[in-house]
């Protein structure tokens, strides 16, 4: 198990050189530093907790500080932990970059949904509406809240309420590509969370340490123009002088 923290920038498109459109969200994955290491002797599991997006002291406070210091870094605004992972592999203010994964690899991405607010059961339970005539009284409704028997609503009743903000995990998600120099990873697929959120990417839990084989993309190069050779630029000034010079002695004449 393994995992890094990144925020999301967005989704487009990438196209292999077999002609394949392939829809991908955009992670960017600044460094993340190891801030605690937690042991089963100590703390009764075994875990990491992973710091990014460096914070100005005057912003956070003495136990943020300290906390931090132990790892010799700055204060972060997001920490978090990972479990399940090799303690053993991992070192106090160690830094883990984009190339913790690999082109292929199937990862899970998590997040927090985006907020929707509150949203009645046709939206939020995808709940079939009531005739829309004008004599049915009913359009939009939570239908029958209680039977003749109980007298009262039943627990688990589906009814408007809340929708979105909730934390969710996308599982089986492929790593289409990692681009170590802007700290990119780019996801197949969409994941949880609106653009510049927080997101977890760890191992399949599922699908483990496995690694599809992936396609080549295209990858688009700007092409330099070569610069025009000062000798052609001469000649044709030349021909320019020549042809005013027998222009104006027409004119002349």
């Amino acid at each position: 198990m393994k995992g890094i923290l990144g925020k999301k920038i967005g989704m487009t498109q990438v196209f292999t050189k077999n002609g394949k459109l392939i829809p991908v969200t955009v992670i960017e994955v600044e460094p993340n530093v190891v801030t605690q290491i937690k042991t089963t002797e100590k703390d009764g599991y075994d875990a990491i907790q992973l710091g990014c997006q460096t914070v100005r002291p005057k912003v956070s406070n003495k136990a943020k500080i300290g906390h931090t210091n132990k790892a010799n870094t700055e204060p972060k605004r997001f920490l978090r932990e990972i479990r399940g992972v090799n303690v053993n592999d991992y070192t106090l203010g160690q830094v883990i970059d984009a190339s913790i994964f690999t082109k292929g690899e199937i990862v899970d991405v998590s997040g927090i949904s985006k907020g929707k607010g509150f949203q009645g059961v046709i939206k939020r339970y995808n709940q079939s509406r009531g005739p829309m005539g004008h004599g049915s009284q009913y359009h939009r409704g939570v239908g029958s809240l209680g039977t003749m028997l109980p007298m009262h609503v039943l627990k688990g009743k589906k009814l408007p309420g809340h929708m979105g903000n909730v934390a969710c995990t996308i599982q089986n998600l492929e790593v289409v590509d990692v681009d170590l120099e802007n700290n990119i990873i780019l996801v197949k697929g969409n994941v949880p969370g609106p653009k510049k959120s927080l997101v977890m990417i760890r191992t399949s839990v599922k699908k483990g340490e496995k690694v599809n084989e992936t396609e080549e993309l295209i990858s688009y190069v700007e092409i330099e123009e070569t610069p025009v050779e000062t000798a052609e630029v001469e000649e044709t000034e030349t021909v320019e002088t020549e042809v005013t010079e027998e222009n104006q002695e027409e004119v002349n004449e």
